[in-house]
């Protein structure tokens, strides 16, 4: 029974995380404020009957911030999306089992996800459950952090790479277990273009990952499971996600 309302709610939090990007666009959106009242009242109310007394006291506590911000729709409007991720976060922290990871590239930085960097290894094959089932390349620090905050909260498993030839590294070395992990790939780089990356996958190491390509136009190539247009709502892109992993 608890697995069956964990997956809903993946996908309450999905449009919860949803709510806090038009807060994060528009701080004075009352409609999405409202929605985000209405969503963590329903948590409130159910995520202690599974026995997930912290996700009670933390949807309750967003509860009574939704609250105070419709009854003072001026005030905080600047910090509100950034207030509703950080309590959409501590919901899916309080529900699942810590899956996201910080990448091992010692040559970028990690993303502000605040999570330890793994160990990288070839020789030895990890455990299904230490391999991400995510890997997502892009350059662009608020398109990476917002599909971070959509992935993070859903439950998965996932590294962020920010350079091309960084990702391109991390994915000939990375050992996956025999998993087909899923890789988002941004194709307009600054660096090493997401079809340079795709191919140099096909010829290295075909079938080894399905490889979609975040793209402004919608092109998918050959080689590609399939694409993601740029621009996408975080909502849509998380349903398409859950349809290429598989869950």
């Amino acid at each position: 029974m608890r697995e069956v309302y964990l997956q809903g709610a993946r996908d309450q939090l999905g449009g919860i995380a949803e709510l806090a990007e038009r807060l994060v666009a528009a701080g004075d959106d009352i409609d999405a404020v409202d929605h985000l009242r209405r969503e963590a009242h329903k948590i409130r109310g159910s995520a202690g009957s599974f026995g997930f007394a912290q996700a009670t006291a933390v949807a309750a506590e967003l509860e009574e911030a939704a609250k105070q911000w419709l009854a003072q729709p001026g005030q905080g409007v600047n910090t509100r999306g950034a207030v509703a991720r950080a309590f959409v976060r501590r919901l899916a922290a309080a529900l699942f089992t810590k899956r996201s990871a910080a990448v091992p590239v010692p040559t970028e930085p990690p993303p502000n996800l605040d999570r330890p960097a793994p160990t990288l290894t070839t020789s030895v094959a990890p455990a299904a459950t230490e391999v991400p089932e995510l890997i997502v390349v892009e350059d662009d620090a608020a398109v990476a952090e917002r599909l971070a905050f959509g992935i993070e909260v859903r439950g998965y498993r996932f590294v962020v790479l920010r350079t091309g030839p960084a990702a391109l590294d991390y994915l000939r070395r990375l050992n996956t277990g025999g998993t087909v992990p899923l890789v988002l790939i941004d194709v307009d780089r600054p660096d090493l273009d997401g079809y340079a990356i795709l191919q140099a996958l096909q010829e290295e190491c075909p079938a080894k990952f399905h490889v979609v390509l975040m793209t402004e136009h919608g092109d998918k190539r050959k080689g590609a499971l399939d694409y993601l247009v740029t621009g996408t709502s975080l909502w849509t892109a998380l349903e398409d996600i859950r349809r290429w992993v598989g869950r």
